[in-house]
């Protein structure tokens, strides 16, 4: 499993922060790598392979996030609340 690579690279440089982890000038190349795949992975998911950026990438599953919550939360609204009864 992709998600599995991230958090290996991360283990394995367990005395970094997740800020120094992150730094995209000294980003360790194990988690930069295992980051891709993941991205590959997502893509595949997806069915797309054309993002310009990784910015275009999270706007992209952000939005299908959206797409797939927005019924849940609107049913979650309709259904009246019940009163707890007290003792």
């Amino acid at each position: 499993m992709a998600a599995q690579g991230v958090l290996d690279a991360r283990a394995a440089h367990g005395s970094s922060t997740l800020a120094d982890l992150y730094d995209p000038l000294t980003m360790p190349a194990d988690l930069l790598k295992a980051h891709q795949k993941v991205d590959r992975a997502v893509d595949a998911a997806y069915g797309r392979k054309d993002f310009k950026t990784e910015a275009e990438r999270v706007a992209f599953l952000f939005e299908r996030y959206q797409a797939l919550s927005a019924p849940l939360a609107t049913e979650m609204e309709a259904k009246p609340k019940r009163k707890r009864a007290r003792k």
